[in-house]
Formats: C-alpha cells, structure tokens, sequence
C-alpha cells in the first residue's frame, strides 16, 4: 500500500518533509498530510476513553460518502467493507456526521437497537463513541474509537467529555492543513479525502528491547574492537578493557568457553559463524552469587590491510528475550502460534507444525485459513475477526481431516494474537473420527478419509450481501430501491458512476443515474434488446461482465462511447426467473475484480432485482390507490363572494403514501360549511372510508341540517358501517354576510385564527369524541363571530406532530407561522404553513390543510 495521504484539495504528497519556517508548529501536522496532522489526536482519543482502536473518517470530494482516512489498533483488512460508507446510510459514523452530534454505543445490544444494518454486518461484541470532525466551521469528518464492552461501562457525558479534547485538537490542525500554512493569504481547501486508509500503531508497553552490539576479532592477533553495546553485554568497562579476546573469555561462564572458541574455527573453516550460544557474568550489586546471561555471535570472516588479516566481523545478541521465549515455546507441548494485526502467522512452534500438518515455511506471513485446506471454512476466519474486534478470548473446536478434534484458543491484543491449540475430544453429540484415541497429529499408517468439503467464499465478502440485504427490506418504492442500492453499491466498492435500467416492452429505459456527465446516456434510451451493448448483453445472456480497462472494452465492443471512467462492471438484474433489467459500475480508475468481488456484485444484483421487482408491483398499487384518492379529494372549491379558500394536501411517506385526510367547502342554505376529517390508517380501505364519509357529511350539509345534526349522523352512519376504524372531523358553518359561524368538533385538533392585526390564536372549542366510537354521542356547538380580515386554518394532526415532540409544541409551531406570515394570499400563506411538512424526509402521516380568508 502506498503509505502516503491525501492532502486538502489536491493529490497526495510523495514525501512528508516538513515546511521550514512554519510557526506554532506540532509535531507530524506540518507534513502536509491529513493523517499525520490527524495521528496524535486519535491516539490520545483511544488513550483517553480507555480504547482499543480508532478510525477517522473525512468526506470524499464529492461528499456522497464518509472514506476511512486512519485506521489504528483494528486490522484494515477487517473493515474492508467499511472503507466508505454512504452519508445518508443508516450507519453510526454517518449519523453523528449529518446530526453532528457524539454518538455513544456501550455494546453490541445498544448497536442492535439502534443500527440494526450495522450489527449485521459487524456482529461482535465491542462498544464504540462516534465524535464529529469539524473544520472551517462545518463537520467535515468523524472520529470514532472502539471500546471493549467487558469494561466498566462509562455514561454518554463521560464519553462526550472525554473526546472533546481531541475533536478540538483535529479542528485546529484540520483548519491550519486546509487554510495552506504558511502562505495565510491563500485560499482554504477544503478538507476531503478519496485514498485507502493509512494504518497508525498504538503505542504499548515494549517488550525488553533486544540489545545488540558490534565487535571486530582479528583471529591471527586475537585482538578484539568492541562497541559501547557489546561491552555492556559482557559486563566490560571501556576503561577496564584490555582490547584482547581473553578479556571477553575471563567474562564468559567456563561451562561455556568451548562455544566462543568454536567461533574462532567456524570463521577458519566456513567463513561465517551462526548463532554460537553461551553465558556471560552477569553480576549485580550488593549479590553475592553471580547470575549469566545468554548471548548468541553471529558473524562472517573479511580480510584487511597489507597484511591480509582475517578479521572476523560480528554481532553479539542478547539471547535473554524473544530468543529465549522462542526456545521456552518450542518445548510446550501445546501448539502455540502468533498471528499479526492482519491475522498472517509471524511464529509458530514444532508441535504447531504437527498439529496443524504444515510446515513453518509454508505458514510464515500467510493466512492460516489459506494454507490449511480444512480451515478454509469462513466460520474459522470469523473466530479470528471476533477475537480482534471484541478484544476478548475466543475459543472454537474444529475437526481434522482425519476426524480426530482440536481446541483452539486465541489470546487477542491490538496488535495481534497468540494463539494455542491442543488435541481435545468431541463436542457432546459428535462422533470421534476413525483414529479416535490416536495422537492428533495422525498415524501415516492409516489412510485419513478426504476433508469434507468447504466453503470458498471468505467471511469479508459476505458482508456486502448482508448490508444490501438488510438495507433492501426497508426499501419499499422503486425510487426507495433505485436510492438504496446507489448509496450502498457506490462507497462500498469504490466506484464513481452507476446506472440502472428496466426493460419495457423489449425496450431499455434508465431508471437511476449517478455521477454520469450530463447527457451522456441519453443516446442509450430506449435501446431494443438485441443492440450490441454490454449492457443489453448482460441482461439478455444473464451472464455479468467485468472490464478492467477501457481497451478491455473497446476490444468486446468496437466504437462504443467512452467517458471518463476506466473500469466496468455489467449485471444483469433477474428476478424469479424474468429479466428486470441491468445495473452498470463505473470506476475512474483501471480496477482489477478479485474472485471475491466478483461473486458480491453478482449476488447484489440478484438482491437488488429481488427488491426491484417487489417494488414495482408495490408501486402499481399504489398508483391505483392514488388515483382513487385524488378523485375523492375535491378537484376544486367553490368560489363564495365574499371568503376566498385554498387546500393542500400531502399523503405521508410510508406505506402507500395514501390515507384518510380530506377537507371540503360546502354551500349550504344558510351559509357556507368549512369541513376537514382524519379517518384513521394509510391504507386503500382508509380512502374508501374517508370517500363515504365526505359524500355523508356533503349530503347531510346540503340538506340544511344544522352543524350538529351532520356530525350526529356522519357519527352514526360511521358506527352502521363496521369498518373498524374511527375518524376525527371539524365542521364549521359560516355566514359569509355577517361572519357569524357555528362549530363542532369530533375529536379534531382545534382550528387556528389570525386576526386582521396579525395576532393569531388557537381557538378553544368545545369537542365530542371520535365519529365511529359511539354511536349516539352529543357534540357540542361553539359560536363564533370573524372580523372582516381574519384568516381561518383548519387542519389535520399530520400537520403539527413530530416524532418525540409534544402535539401542543406542534400547534404552536404552527400558529406562529400564521401569525408572522402576511395575509394578502391565501396561497402563500397555505404554502407557508405546510412548508416543513413538505420538506421533511419522513412524514409518518398525512397533512391536510384548509385556509379561509374572510374579506
């Protein structure tokens, strides 16, 4: 991996030398790189809360996406998957970046919760606290550090304290990075980030160092040049020191002199000496017995000066750490391994070896699962990723080939793991092996049966299908569909372009673009199926196709029409069996498939054309119960001398984006009747009451009943029908000549009222409960008299509620809009009033509006 970064606004710098003359600088931030302006910072945040690893991660330049910038005490290999991640996604880091807010999760029950789509993919135990990044006064980026769930649980403020100092930290160094020191006059870029994320080693409590030192024997004199560290090895003062090789000999044990004066014949003979092992004095104040300590020369023979001397060029090395561990591990009788961060081998001893029936050299630097056939499982891979995320013990048994059982335990730090693994016997309902009894390393005597077969897929690839899955059965319309498959497929694989198609009747037609210049897939619209296209192709041979370069793609299909990008990927989209149409990735960059890559793409497409297909027929319906809808809301309001009225309505943006809201204006024999209801539910059957009732309510009205007589009877003609849902209404009765009215309200909130000096007030009237819930309920009468110039708002509760906010809160809201919003058109104001509502993502349910402005 390059190990070189992005800098703000422009391509990565080949080398980190500092700026001279730079003021106020702090130590890695003036190398003009992100992450090491960015390293200090995090390694403090992980000290701080008592962490185990940290991330960061900055927006990418087109900002659709959060790209991991540093990775510290987490292998990157296992967060792979997370090296993008979508802004809108429902992920934590992407939460805490859009709301700007600390985000704590203590362990993996509070992430389930909460971001069910993340413990799908990550399913292990560990606590995690998201902090925002800011620069230049906006968050640019999040800062996340990773918490093992077995310690002592901390609160969300103690968390939010704990990582402000190193938000404030990464804000000023960001913004010193950005602004371009040391040329302050100059124009800030802005801080983005599109490379691989750059690893950071936590710093632990070392081992004992393995000291070194340098001497020069001249074998024909016997002469011996030692360094500072060689003397202090053998115990030598420089003072003291008689430069001679007896000098060395008087302070090695005499058990052990053989072994320097074997040095002297190996150097003769072959030229170089190997790790000659023996003990030197080691003698500390105030004891009285004498302690050794093992030291190893390794040399090779040079010849100098006119004489020809044969001087012998070595190192002496203290043999008393990992040298002497080594040896200690070598005897166990268990077998002990040690994998890094990355989870390659770095060490294993003999017993290993046999227990495992690979040898160290075919092991050292790969992944155990990859050279040991029968752990090719990805269930073995998992064990190491939980061992590493959850930073707790991890113990499994797997069965060898020859049916005898292991036991393996893995021991993990943040840099690494060490792992044992011993001969056991069966889990309870499994069967021992034919060589039950036998040593687990195997009887070459006896035939061993073949490994039963594995899988070959590795556990990181299954993540992708996983996290689309997940994401997909949220997705109800073909937009919700086409939306979620663009912020998942885009950052999760790095590409920059993706267009999605369907075929109707034998005909291509785009459905969704993202990052294409503008026009250029025009020409393709409306493509027949038998075009020489590898998109058509795709679809119709139900195969997909992977281009690593555009000559690649020039060659399979001569003079078609390049843009920018230097990779594809072509999949079909079938679902059931019938071809829904195709999904098309670009990437900027010559990009080579791995088999792994490969097979998620291709999986993802299945998914996709899976909620493709759901999505369309959900979107037919829908389109029925719209229709049915819209010819039961009025298609215009009469016009009465002397009032003018406006409605609006907006269905909600779950289920069927229908419901049961609607609103009317009626001309009755004595006046005018102003009438908006809520039946209950988002649903076809919810239209169809809500059509009954406002043919009710407008027969009964027409018929010069009195205000109370028609909610009375709409009450009870509701209670006759049984359809087991209630409705609210208010029905007001004006006298447009004097302004006079009289209302009655069945469970409804209450209207509004602007007054002509602009105050506007939230009328009190007196109420009954919901038509359909008792049939011979009373509703009282309010009377009311409008000023000429008085603004009159009735409404549905879709209007004033919000998730985890008080109705009245909503009301009041609302209210204030009225007031502060000029009169002089129904239209504007109606527009004004239902300007969050219209805006809002989610809107759990319908919004009604009747305005009325009496003149």
């Amino acid at each position: 991996m390059d190990e070189t970064a992005a800098v703000p606004g422009r391509p990565r710098s080949a080398a980190g030398r500092s700026r001279d003359g730079a003021e106020g600088r702090v130590p890695g931030e003036d190398t003009g790189r992100i992450e090491d302006a960015l390293t200090a910072p995090l390694v403090e945040a992980v000290r701080d809360l008592d962490g185990y690893g940290g991330l960061v991660y900055l927006r990418s330049g087109d900002r659709r996406s959060l790209v991991l910038t540093i990775v510290s005490g987490v292998p990157r290999s296992l967060l792979r998957s997370w090296w993008r991640v979508p802004v809108g996604g429902a992920l934590p880091m992407a939460e805490a970046y859009r709301r700007d807010e600390t985000l704590w999760l203590p362990d993996e029950r509070a992430t389930m919760v909460r971001f069910p789509h993340f413990t799908a993919g990550l399913p292990y135990s560990f606590g995690s606290a998201y902090q925002p990044v800011r620069a230049g006064g906006e968050a640019v980026g999040v800062l996340v550090v990773l918490r093992s769930a077995a310690r002592t649980p901390m609160e969300e403020e103690a968390v939010a304290l704990a990582l402000r100092p190193a938000a404030r930290a990464m804000e000023g160094r960001l913004d010193r990075l950005a602004a371009g020191r040391p040329n302050p006059d100059s124009a800030a870029r802005p801080v983005e980030y599109d490379d691989e994320p750059v690893n950071v080693r936590l710093p632990t409590s070392a081992a004992r160092p393995v000291r070194v030192g340098l001497i020069d024997w001249d074998l024909d004199s016997d002469r011996c040049t030692a360094d500072d560290d060689a003397l202090a090895l053998l115990g030598l003062d420089r003072a003291a020191y008689g430069g001679t090789i007896a000098d060395v000999e008087a302070r090695v044990s005499p058990h052990d002199l053989h072994e320097l004066r074997e040095s002297r014949h190996d150097a003769l003979t072959s030229g170089r000496v190997r790790s000659r092992h023996f003990r030197v004095r080691d003698e500390s104040p105030g004891e009285e017995k004498t302690g050794y300590r093992p030291v190893e020369l390794w040399g090779h023979l040079v010849r100098g000066g006119a004489g020809s001397a044969r001087i012998l060029v070595g190192a002496l090395v203290d043999a008393g750490g990992g040298l002497t561990a080594a040896e200690a591990a070598e005897r166990l009788p268990d077998g002990i391994f040690s994998l890094d961060q990355d989870g390659r081998l770095t060490y294993a001893n003999r017993r290993c070896e046999e227990l495992l029936g690979s040898g160290r050299e075919d092991l050292f630097g790969r992944y155990p699962w990859e050279v040991v056939t029968w752990l090719r499982d990805p269930a073995y891979e998992d064990r190491y990723r939980a061992a590493m995320l959850s930073q707790e013990q991890v113990s499994f048994l797997v069965r060898r080939p020859d049916g005898n059982w292991l036991g393996f335990v893995l021991y993990p730090d943040v840099h690494g793991l060490t792992g044992r693994i011993s001969p056991t016997g069966p889990p309870t309902g499994a069967e021992q092996g034919p060589q039950a009894g036998s040593d687990a390393a195997g009887d070459p005597g006896v035939p061993a049966p073949p490994p039963a077969p594995v899988a070959a897929a590795r556990a990181g690839a299954l993540y992708h299908v996983v996290q689309m899955a997940s994401v997909l059965t949220e997705a109800v319309t073909v937009r919700d569909v086409c939306r979620a498959v663009s912020e998942q497929l885009l950052p999760a694989f790095g590409a920059r372009e993706l267009a999605l198609y369907t075929v109707r009747e034998g005909r291509m037609y785009l459905l969704w673009e993202s990052g294409y210049p503008e026009g250029f897939l025009t020409p393709f619209e409306g493509v027949t199926l038998d075009t020489q296209l590898p998109g058509v192709h795709a679809l119709t041979t139900r195969l997909p196709l992977f281009f690593e370069s555009p000559e690649e793609l020039s060659l399979a299909y001569p003079g078609i029409t390049l843009d920018r990008m230097q990779a594809w990927s072509f999949l079909p989209l079938i679902a059931s069996g019938r071809s829904v149409g195709s999904c098309i990735l670009g990437w900027d960059a010559p990009h080579r498939f791995t088999p792994d890559e490969r097979s998620a793409l291709t999986a993802l497409s299945g998914l996709a054309a899976q909620a493709m297909e759901r999505a369309r027929l959900y979107d037919s319906e829908s389109a029925v119960a719209r229709g049915l809808q819209e010819g039961l809301l009025p298609h215009r309001l009469p016009s009465v001398e002397g009032l003018r009225t406006t409605g609006r309505y907006l269905p909600g943006t779950q289920g069927m984006a229908i419901g049961g809201d609607w609103y009317d204006v009626i001309n009755t024999g004595r006046g005018v009747a102003l009438v908006i209801g809520d039946v209950e539910g988002h649903s076809v059957g919810a239209a169809a009451v809500m059509g009954q009732l406002r043919s009710a309510v407008h027969a009964f009205a027409a018929s010069e009943r009195p205000p109370q007589e028609v909610i009375t009877h709409t009450n009870r003609l509701l209670s006759e029908l049984e359809s087991d849902v209630f409705a609210t209404c208010c029905y007001i009765e004006l006298d447009p000549a004097t302004g006079r009215a009289l209302a009655v309200r069945a469970g409804h909130p209450p209207p509004l009222l602007r007054h002509p000096d602009g105050r506007a007030e939230t009328l009190d009237l007196a109420g009954g409960v919901m038509l359909g819930v008792q049939p011979d309920s009373v509703y009282p009468v309010t009377a009311l008299t409008l000023a000429p110039g008085s603004v009159l708002a009735l409404y549905t509760d879709g209007l004033v509620e919000r998730p985890g906010s008080d109705i009245e809160a909503g009301i009041d809201a609302v209210r204030r809009r009225l007031s502060e919003t000029p009169a002089d058109s129904v239209e504007h104001l109606a527009d004004r009033l239902v300007g969050t509502a219209r805006r809002a993502r989610e809107r759990p349910d319908d919004v009604a509006l009747l305005l009325t402005a009496y003149r």
